[in-house]
């Protein structure tokens, strides 16, 4: 028997588009009621607009103060919180030579110290209430190292092991933490890849961002002594 989602509610960071807009209108279409949050107002609005109940607010998620901000926005727009989608991120990959330091470090932020902070914040909360669920979004990236990749590998293998601890430091709780590991997903990410590095993130193939939403949806429906701790989800073909 599944979990029926029907008015729970549920945080998304990195809403705007890709994975994060599939997962909302999923969750949406499961009857769940939505905190979106992204950098785009407008993007926000109008995926809002499209739902059934969704309400949003725009920021950047690496801003230290927007998680609590979120976290009561949540509880002030509808009195609680159930679930919590870590979503947010961004890719940059290349050889020693090529790579910005500056960019490895916003991601890094995003990647990383955003999901911490969220995750934190929002765990605390649902440590209070005694129910919650967190799933983050990581790769298979994190679970797998290639040449140029390393920075975006580093961050990807963090949030693995930290969702799994969490798991293990919550267990008995009342609070289940897992992953979404996806591999090539067609987001447009690669769209200023070069030829080459495109080709090879695409030789498999690639998932749509609502293959990914089904497979978020899976771990939330699952009965309460269920856990799907991570699902890894790549295309049939991929090589990696």
């Amino acid at each position: 028997m599944v979990v029926d989602l029907n008015n729970k509610v549920a945080l998304i960071t990195g809403a705007s588009s890709g994975i994060g807009k599939a997962i909302a209108q999923d969750l949406d279409s499961a009857g769940m009621k939505l905190i979106l949050t992204a950098r785009s107002q407008d993007k926000l609005e109008q995926i809002a607009a499209s739902l059934n109940n969704a309400r949003v607010l725009a920021g950047g998620i690496t801003d230290a103060e927007m998680p609590q901000q979120l976290l009561e926005f949540a509880l002030e727009s509808y009195g609680k919180l159930d679930v919590v989608l870590n979503n947010a991120g961004m890719m940059t990959v290349g050889a020693i030579e090529e790579v910005n330091i500056d960019t490895i470090a916003q991601m890094v932020r995003l990647n990383v110290e955003a999901v911490y902070r969220m995750a934190y914040t929002t765990l605390k909360h649902f440590k209070k209430i005694g129910s919650g669920f967190l799933i983050n979004t990581s790769s298979i990236a994190g679970l797998k190292t290639m040449p140029t990749y390393g920075a975006y590998n580093g961050t990807k293998y963090a949030v693995e092991a930290f969702t799994d601890a969490l798991r293990m430091e919550l267990a008995g709780t009342g609070i289940k933490v897992a992953s979404v590991a996806p591999g090539t997903v067609d987001t447009g990410l690669y769209d200023s890849w070069t030829e080459e590095n495109k080709d090879y993130i695409t030789s498999g193939g690639a998932l749509l961002p609502e293959d990914i939403a089904r497979s978020v949806r899976f771990i939330l429906e699952q009965p309460d002594p269920v856990l799907i701790p991570r699902l890894l989800v790549v295309p049939t073909n991929q090589p990696v």
